[in-house]
């Protein structure tokens, strides 16, 4: 019997007391037993990250866990609904498979819209017939945000039949509503859907709440959302769970995960009991996970911490066995690389700078407007003095750069409009990290830096390029091109570096790469790029050049 001897934080008691842990050799929690003894440090539930795409992360979830687990984490809610888009059921499997050799426990939710929308050109597409044969396996605890809202609304009847097939099998269904409010948001409710993620301010999230769903709070690397909704913690501690949806691997090195809105939210004042149970226990019991929340008979799954307001992670522990400890040094080696072949899909052929030119012809042009920490864009519109103009490729004094969206599943002409607020001087970058079909997105300067990078990118079969006056530097991403193998440091370092590239450029915002990979997400206000120009979100169509 193996025992763990520290400050005992029970949730559901709400108290503290020294005690010990007793484990039975099958991981269980045998007895929680009080003491006398004077500890320092602290035993609560492990973090549960209720909403995750790893592939965000770049990294493959046996690499995403050796990172998270040192923050905490003890399980994650994965939708893999990134990988589905480039490689469809394989890239599922692939993802279930290699979650098999993490160390923490990694559950699923079966991607409800691949492609996201009509609109989208993604490698691959899950019907409806997909998702029931993928719901009989027990890794999947929920259907994953439906994103297809005007087709909830119209009662689209493969819509319909996926909402039906996760009622049969009692799976939660997740929400993806920016926005949606009053009657549409009623009926979206009233359809089966239980959480939303994409709040961004307290009156959206409580109209929501009062529809009857869960807001999961979300601070990725560049949506953040916590600081609006951070006030729902103490008003709805029971309807709230934490997600970081999206983030980079320097970040939640950098950051933390969970446990940095767990740290934020007691720094704020919050009740530690309330803030634990959104960080652990409400995402266990929403969707039903095998984890243990810190009582007798449950999976002996916790975290030790220093202390109650840093929360600095000393020890972690999954089914009893102590998979993380801080004295002891990850191993880094990455021995066991992948064999990348077939775990891939890209067609493209390399482009010319003239196959980016684009004549002008109005004087008025609809410009993407970023918003620094949001995935939501506004329209900004761009004055031209004299029309027409054979091609334009920037305007530095307005901050106007070229966005490039090109299909890397098939060999298409590029798709060319304008973007503002990156700030950068000179040179390009691109990525095929672009949610959510992950074909491939540039901004540039100019045509010829934009086709460089571009076609750097298609020879790596997809990564991450920057060029500017140092030269070209890239991160390779062989795996569907959205993820490595390589271990999170050395990702987050060659990250970080080519970060340091763009703002050496003149880029103005903390997360380039993931702001633009939201570029191409159609499903999120107001303007962004896809297959067939500037798509607008609040008409729910292209807008015609």
């Amino acid at each position: 019997m193996k025992k763990v001897e520290g400050n005992i934080v029970d949730v559901f008691e709400r108290r503290i007391y020294p005690g010990e842990i007793l484990i039975s050799p099958d991981g269980k929690i045998s007895e929680i037993l009080p003491t006398n003894k004077k500890y320092d440090c602290f035993i609560l539930p492990g973090f549960v990250d209720a909403h995750v795409h790893i592939e965000s992360s770049m990294l493959i979830p046996v690499e995403f866990s050796k990172m998270v687990i040192r923050r905490g984490t003890v399980a994650v809610v994965n939708d893999p609904h990134e990988i589905a888009n480039v490689m469809g059921i394989a890239g599922v499997q692939f993802m279930l498979e290699n979650a098999t050799k993490a160390e923490i426990k990694i559950f699923f939710g079966i991607p409800s819209c691949v492609p996201a929308t009509p609109f989208d050109s993604a490698g691959s597409e899950l019907t409806s017939d997909d998702i029931l044969a993928l719901s009989g396996h027990d890794q999947f605890v929920a259907l994953s945000e439906m994103m297809n809202v005007p087709g909830v609304l119209q009662k689209d009847a493969e819509v319909i039949r996926k909402l039906e097939i996760a009622r049969n099998r009692k799976l939660p269904v997740d929400g993806h509503a920016p926005g949606l409010s009053k009657y549409e948001l009623k009926a979206y409710a009233e359809a089966g859907i239980s959480t939303d993620h994409e709040c961004v301010s307290l009156e959206e999230a409580l109209e929501k709440i009062a529809s009857g769903m869960k807001i999961i709070i979300r601070e990725g690397s560049a949506a953040q959302n916590f600081q609006n909704l951070h006030p729902l913690i103490q008003m709805y501690p029971d309807r709230l769970m934490f997600c970081v949806d999206d983030a980079h691997p320097d970040d939640i090195l950098r950051n933390g995960e969970i446990d940095r809105l767990v740290k934020e939210s007691i720094r704020l004042g919050y009740d530690l009991f309330d803030v634990l149970k959104i960080a652990s226990i409400n995402a266990i019991e929403h969707y039903h996970l095998p984890v243990g929340m810190l009582r007798k008979g449950d999976d002996a799954d916790f975290v030790i911490v220093e202390n109650l307001e840093s929360f600095r992670i000393l020890s972690t522990y999954i089914d009893g066995i102590e998979k993380y400890n801080l004295t002891v040094f990850p191993d880094l080696s990455n021995q066991n690389r992948l064999n990348h072949e077939g775990l891939n899909c890209f067609q493209h052929d390399l482009i010319s700078f003239t196959d980016l030119q684009k004549p002008v012809t109005m004087e008025h042009i609809p410009v993407i407007q970023i918003k620094e920490n949001e995935i939501v864009t506004a329209k900004y519109e761009y004055n031209l003095p004299s029309v027409p103009l054979n091609n334009l490729e920037s305007d530095l004094s307005q901050d106007i750069l070229k966005i490039v969206y090109l299909n890397r599943y098939a060999n298409r002409k590029p798709q060319i409009a304008f973007i503002r607020g990156f700030g950068l001087k000179e040179g390009a970058f691109a990525t095929t990290i672009a949610h959510d079909s992950h074909n491939l997105l540039a901004v540039g300067v100019t045509d010829a830096d934009l086709a460089e990078v571009i076609n750097r990118v298609i020879g790596l079969k997809g990564g991450l390029a920057v060029k500017n006056q140092n030269g070209i530097h890239v991160l390779s991403l062989p795996i569907a091109g959205i993820m490595t193998d390589q271990p999170a440091e050395h990702v987050a370092e060659r990250y970080n570096f080519l970060n340091e590239e763009l703002k050496r450029s003149g880029c103005i915002l903390k997360s380039p790469f993931m702001t633009l990979a939201f570029m191409s997400l159609l499903v999120i206000p107001e303007l962004k790029i896809g297959e067939k120009g500037l798509f607008d979100f609040n008409k729910f169509d292209f807008i015609a050049d």
